[in-house]
């Protein structure tokens, strides 16, 4: 008994390391505008490659786990993102930064399906399994959202590379704690590695995710088509292969059941509400109310306080009155908050803006923990490695999907709505018309001409983004209320 719980502290340390990651460079983009003088392209892929390379590598990472054995994968993974983490902290341009980014979503696509696998082989009782998973799920929510504390903590006292560095002692405790306390386990009869189904898996999911982003950026371009129809057609590939396998990398078939559906569809959304709105906040926080990153970070925590509290008691909650109620309820109050968002300004008192943290935190902190118990208990534990990686996907897809899409959508309204005097000079025109953060960067005298309507312009496009989202979302509470209503949360 003790040991398992022993052994789920050390896997929850990963969790919420990897998903610290996904948003702990959320307070550091004026730093890194100044620094390494990104565009506003090369901005958003900072800040979502790591997430697509991570979802487009978990259904291959979480059957090789499966495969060659959880812990074994974990420890890997683990050594391998700790040194990655130094490659990023060092980076000299946006370009190697992105690089290093994508290489930390490789790595953390061998960490996040180890961790729910082994909590699905450790924990057999159904009551045990619902707490074990709400206690990851919350680190889980939480990392998303406590990555600006974290952040804003370190850019504080030290440069923006420091964000990265962070990883490097926590994963060498995993290493060295995991490699003692952590069981080994595999699927008993694999079956023969797919190579193709993981090649398609990659090239799809990565493919779908790049047309979205860009479609959301520039419209129908040549390249945005071209992404769209080389992941639309990998996927069908990949379903058909997968369907025809005697032992498929994933069970497709089991989309057929809408609990199942359901659940992966809501995991996305919440996660795609919780991370764009930690993403653009951060940068509201600091960059149109004044904020220093410590205190944008600290003034998030709501957030956090809610993804782990809601987290805790969802299963209970489910059990009580249903997952479908439950999810919906959170995915619901998400939306709810968010369509505050529109009268969002400059002057917008913080216990307002507290106030929709706190329910979008608790709303994401539910929906995730009650999904992840579901997908797991919908397969073997031998399976558990498949499993996890849809679970993971729909985590990460949201993640990443909620950061390229709302700041495509924030960055277009930005560009329109912005009202520029004459006679500025062309690099500073330049400057402003690619993000607030750039503006922020100019001169002295050049910003006071333009950083007012820069700011208004900012504050435009996150209403729009923000009740985009809200609309997202409340529709998602409605799919989750029909699709998983005809079951409790947990077996």
């Amino acid at each position: 008994m003790k040991s398992r719980w022993v052994a789920l502290s050390t896997l929850v340390l990963a969790v919420l390391l990897i998903a610290v990651d996904a948003t702990v460079l959320s307070l550091a983009v004026p730093f890194l505008a100044r620094d390494l003088n990104p565009s506003a392209v090369e901005l958003l892929w900072i800040g979502d490659a790591y997430s697509f390379v991570l979802a487009g590598l978990l259904v291959t990472m979480g059957t090789l786990g499966d495969r060659i054995g959880r812990k074994r994968l974990l420890l890997i993974g683990a050594t391998a993102f700790g040194l990655l983490s130094v490659l990023a902290a060092f980076a000299p341009s946006a370009g190697v930064l992105i690089l290093a980014r994508g290489l930390l979503g490789v790595a953390g696509a061998t960490l996040m399906p180890s961790t729910l696998s082994i909590i699905r082989n450790l924990f057999t009782d159904a009551k045990e399994r619902s707490l074990a998973i709400g206690v990851w799920g919350a680190m889980a929510s939480a990392g998303a959202a406590v990555g600006p504390l974290v952040g804003g903590f370190l850019l504080e006292h030290f440069w923006w590379g420091s964000v990265f560095l962070i990883n490097v002692p926590v994963m060498l405790v995993l290493i060295t704690v995991g490699a003692f306390v952590l069981p080994e386990s595999r699927n008993p009869e694999p079956g023969p590695w797919d190579l193709v189904g993981a090649v398609l898996s990659l090239v799809g999911v990565v493919g779908v995710v790049y047309a979205i982003k860009e479609f959301a950026a520039n419209g129908f371009e040549p390249s945005t088509l071209v992404g769209a129809a080389v992941g639309v057609l990998a996927l069908a590939l990949f379903v058909r292969r997968q369907l025809r396998l005697p032992v498929p990398l994933v069970d497709v078939r089991l989309f057929a059941q809408r609990r199942f559906t359901g659940a992966v569809l809501s995991t996305l959304l919440a996660m795609f509400g919780l991370a764009g709105v930690a993403f653009f906040f951060s940068q509201f926080l600091q960059l149109v109310q004044g904020y220093g990153p410590m205190e944008a970070g600290l003034l998030e925590l709501p957030a956090t306080v809610g993804a782990v509290v809601a987290g805790l008691v969802a299963g209970a909650l489910a059990r009580a009155w249903s997952a479908a109620r439950v999810t919906a309820a959170g995915l619901g109050a998400m939306g709810a908050a968010l369509v505050g968002t529109f009268w969002l300004g400059p002057q917008t008192p913080y216990p307002v803006i507290g106030l929709a943290l706190l329910v979008i935190g608790s709303g994401a902190g539910v929906a995730f923990t009650i999904t992840a118990d579901l997908v797991l208990s919908s397969v073997a534990p031998e399976r558990a490695g498949a499993a996890s990686a849809v679970s993971e996907i729909s985590y990460e897809l949201g993640t990443a999907l909620g950061i390229a899409v709302l700041g495509s959508v924030l960055t277009a309204v930005y560009r329109a709505d912005l009202r520029l005097p004459a006679g500025l000079p062309a690099p500073a025109v330049e400057a402003v018309r690619d993000s607030l953060a750039s503006a922020s960067g100019l001169p002295a005298e050049v910003r006071a001409q333009v950083v007012d309507t820069a700011r208004e312009s900012f504050v435009a496009g996150l209403q729009l983004a923000g009740l985009a989202a809200a609309v997202l979302l409340v529709i998602a509470a409605i799919a989750a209320r029909t699709l998983l209503r005809d079951r409790a949360a947990t077996h």
